[in-house]
């Protein structure tokens, strides 16, 4: 029978891949229209209502596309929407959060030395915060709704700065950039939610009574599309952050949170320039390797403070008693501390891979559940077992993990 820890990480795998697979579908579509929307071109045949089109070739076929600023004279008898490629890709991506931040809150979540948290407090905070995001959100469109949209993403600018400062208070470094990611993704799909889908629906109704569609419906939606597109990037940037300590891990990542959407901001720009046509603004790379080199310097600042000891916590006095311990102690001291260590002997290796030390006692208790999974039930961890542990010692370290409810 399968350990629940090996069934729990399987599940995560699942739902893991579902949720690239989903997101992976949402933005190629999105990116796909949104340059499609700006190459459109003007042609002497058009019918009435279009505002342009668009000829293009793939897979062997051309395709001639034309778009309607409101909507064509009657609805065709087929009509595609896209809408679950945002609805899908925010589920599973809830659904993941659940499986690793809620359901291992004391490993990913909470951090003592940040804010001593409930499990409960923490996912009542990560739940709000979501909530909290596209009200905001939704009220600065609404405020702005007739002024110069670059005021609507400064003001959505100054929003998610807050945040990224507000997360980096209340949760570990690993768990705020993954929920300031989160959160700017459920403004995403919230916008396809409660706006665009809904303003869609409004006109397809009026042409099917027979009315003539607000053409405000439209222009709403493609407020919302747009603000989309510019926030693709730093949201995948903040999705795949928790691999990476030298964002994450320094006190000043929520700073680095705020560059990465410029980063976002003049990517894009240079991409909806081009694809309208209307030139290739190099200065935006300049811009987007300027600030990841800001970024590239914030990230070492931690590096130069040695982390202090933090205390343990029930579950590790549990497997401090639990047999074979100190054999465990003993094995991972002289397999895995030459790398997991504050000052790494291993030559190339500068800082400890993922920010995980394996050094002292306490280290290794705090990290018992990783190393029970990477060099006890696989071989993930010494990669390419580099420092020769034996089948034995694999085989110790899984007795010790497994042998804790003897301690109680």
């Amino acid at each position: 029978m399968y350990d629940w820890i090996v069934l729990w990480d399987f599940a995560q795998v699942a739902v893991r891949w579902l949720h690239v697979i989903t997101a992976m579908a949402w933005i190629g579509s999105s990116f796909y229209f949104v340059a499609l929307d700006l190459g459109l071109r003007q042609a002497p045949d058009l019918p009435p209502g279009a505002h342009g089109e668009e000829w293009q070739v793939h897979g062997g076929g051309f395709y001639h596309i034309r778009k309607y600023l409101v909507a064509p004279a009657a609805l065709p008898e087929h009509l595609t929407w896209f809408k679950w490629e945002s609805y899908s890709t925010w589920l599973s991506g809830f659904a993941l959060l659940c499986l690793v931040y809620y359901q291992g809150a004391q490993m990913f979540l909470i951090d003592p030395e940040v804010m001593e948290l409930q499990v409960w407090q923490a996912i009542a905070i990560s739940v709000a915060s979501l909530a909290f995001g596209w009200l905001a959100y939704n009220a600065i469109c609404k405020v702005f709704v007739n002024a110069n949209q670059t005021l609507v993403m400064v003001a959505l600018f100054v929003v998610l700065v807050g945040m990224s400062w507000f997360y980096t208070q209340v949760f570990s470094g690993r768990a705020a950039l993954l929920h300031l990611g989160a959160f700017t993704a459920s403004i995403m799909s919230g916008n396809v939610f409660f706006i665009i889908m809904p303003n869609q629906r409004v006109v397809v109704a009026d042409l099917k009574a027979g009315r003539k569609p607000d053409p405000k419906y439209g222009k709403i939606a493609k407020q919302r599309s747009t603000h989309n597109n510019y926030l693709t990037l730093p949201v995948v940037f903040l999705m795949l952050s928790n691999h990476y300590p030298l964002v994450f891990a320094t006190e000043y990542n929520w700073i680095i949170a705020a560059l990465v959407f410029l980063m976002g901001v003049t990517i894009r720009h240079w991409f909806n320039t081009l694809h309208a046509r209307k030139g290739r603004p190099i200065w935006t790379w300049a811009a987007t390797a300027l600030l990841f080199l800001a970024i590239c310097w914030l990230a070492t600042a931690p590096m130069r403070h040695p982390p202090e000891e933090a205390a343990l916590t029930g579950p590790e006095i549990t497997l401090a008693a639990a047999p074979g311990f100190e054999d465990v102690v003993s094995i991972v001291q002289g397999r895995c501390s030459m790398c997991h260590a504050r000052e790494p002997v291993q030559e190339g290796i500068h800082w400890a891979p993922k920010g995980v030390l394996l050094e002292t006692q306490s280290d290794i208790l705090r990290e018992a559940q990783r190393i029970y999974e990477q060099a006890g039930l696989t071989r993930a961890m010494p990669p390419a077992n580099l420092s020769y542990m034996e089948p034995e010692e694999r085989a110790a370290i899984v007795d010790w993990f497994r042998s804790r409810g003897e301690a109680l």
